[in-house]
């Protein structure tokens, strides 16, 4: 017996990543894109906007309009933040499920979805990275800090994000800081010469933050001991990197409870 597709609606599916996500489950037999909604590019065929591969629909403004009409079984979303509670809330109120990507969500938001999920009985995912590359980086400095407590991050994006430190360096940075059995070395009070030259604090990690055009996403996690360092960088060169993840969080999501953080309580 074939196995049932599953059926997603894409939402912010006009931006880079919403037209990558397009693509990749667009052409993935075992998906069923049945709807695509955005702000801007309404009317258009996401075909003209992810190409032959994306999906044969016209692209709708209102998300709980084409929720109602499509019956999706999840969402899949890379917009904005400032939408993700109403979001969660008109998917959880349907019982579809999310996969957020949105950067820079608040703590405060993240709690009010647990509520969510929990009081509707659908479950859903926040995912700060899903390149499985950087969820394996994360993954190694969290073994690494455990006898290595002095770390800082250094985290790279294109010109356009708007958040600083990026979810993944601040997730890394909290994993690093309940890794931790030691003390980081203490420093002495530092001379600033600039406002901010040192980073900021997280978990008691430096996290150094860099805008550029040229850049996706990058992030290196340097570790440093008596006569050592130890160099851990990730490199996602084409949104095509998130995908993988994106298609295993989109498959997993349903068999989850509650609201789940991270890629990797799919992986470990």
């Amino acid at each position: 017996m074939e196995q049932q597709r599953i059926r997603v609606a894409v939402v912010g599916a006009a931006g880079r990543m919403g037209r990558e996500v397009l693509r990749a489950v667009g052409s993935d037999p075992s998906f069923e894109v049945v709807a695509a909604i955005d702000r801007t590019e309404i009317g258009s065929n996401t075909r003209d906007l992810a190409g032959a591969l994306g999906p044969d629909l016209i692209l709708e403004e209102h998300l709980e309009a084409a929720l109602d009409r499509s019956k999706p079984d999840v969402t899949i979303e890379f917009s904005h933040q400032s939408v993700a509670l109403d979001h969660a809330r008109a998917a959880t109120d349907r019982g579809v499920s999310f996969v957020f990507g949105m950067t820079g969500i608040s703590e405060s938001n993240l709690d009010e979805m647990r509520v969510l999920c929990e009081r509707s009985g659908t479950p859903g995912m926040y995912v700060p990275n899903f390149a499985i590359g950087a969820v394996l980086m994360m993954h190694f400095a969290e073994l690494a800090a455990k006898w290595l407590p002095d770390a800082e991050v250094i985290e790279f994006h294109h010109d356009r994000k708007e958040d600083a430190p990026s979810g993944t360096a601040m997730l890394t940075a909290q994993k690093i800081g309940l890794a931790r059995i030691h003390a980081p070395t203490p420093l002495p009070k530092p001379l600033l010469k600039a406002e901010g030259a040192r980073g900021g604090s997280v978990s008691a990690v430096p996290v150094h933050s860099v805008r550029l055009p040229g850049l996706l996403a990058h992030q290196e996690v340097i570790f440093g001991g008596p006569g050592e360092t130890l160099t851990i960088r990730h490199d996602s060169l084409d949104r095509a990197s998130f995908m993988q993840g994106v298609k295993l969080c989109a498959r997993s999501v349903r068999n989850l409870h509650g609201l789940t953080i991270g890629l990797d309580k799919i992986l470990f």
